[in-house]
């Protein structure tokens, strides 16, 4: 039983770690390269991805690994350096680690809900699916008067939508499903003494 649980936790946590170095991966910022050049070791190097996409590698300068594969950035490092050897180096590049929260951004969900807190969502995520991540409504949710509170980063002034659970829960209509936003902030609010 113990070797299957180790088995398990170590394929959970080189999931990521294969998937980069499948083919179809593109590198993202916040990834982790390691460079090799067999020819000079002292051009080895580990490096971050930088917010804007690019990597910086000695002799070669900036390089744009965003987007790319690992095939692709192996051959443009080994391009721009070729000049500096008398035979084209080999070059291999490989990802140690990944950004996992690429592509999320954080939104808030307050009040009387099992998980207050921040909480990562992907995008496209709805206010239905974020208190379905906080666990759902607590026992004494105001279900028919849950708020999501938005600031406009552009003007700074804020909008409050209202959101009824319970009828959902009936199984009424999701209508003007709410798509969320950075920074959104949903409030569950307490029950009243006759609601």
């Amino acid at each position: 039983m113990r070797q299957i649980f180790l088995a398990a936790l170590v394929a959970l946590l080189t999931a990521p770690f294969a998937l980069a170095q499948s083919a179809g991966y593109r590198i993202q910022p916040g990834d982790q390269l390691a460079i090799t050049v067999l020819e000079d070791d002292t051009l080895n190097r580990q490096v971050l991805v930088l917010p804007d996409g690019r990597i910086s590698v000695p002799l070669a300068g900036t390089v744009r690994a965003s987007g790319q594969s690992v095939e692709s950035v192996e051959k443009v490092i080994a391009d721009r350096l070729a000049s500096n050897f008398a035979v084209r180096p080999s070059v291999f590049v490989s990802v140690v680690s990944v950004d996992e929260t690429a592509g999320t951004f954080p939104i808030f969900v307050l009040g009387e809900v099992p998980n207050s807190g921040a909480v990562e969502v992907e995008p496209g995520t709805t206010l239905l699916q974020a208190i379905a991540l906080a666990g759902g409504p607590g026992r004494f949710a105001a279900t028919k008067r849950i708020q999501l509170r938005r600031t406009d980063p552009a003007t700074g002034q804020e909008r409050m939508f209202l959101f009824n659970f319970k009828a959902v829960e009936r199984g009424g209509a999701i209508q003007s499903m709410i798509t969320l936003r950075e920074g959104d902030v949903i409030i569950v609010p307490e029950r009243r003494l006759f609601e």
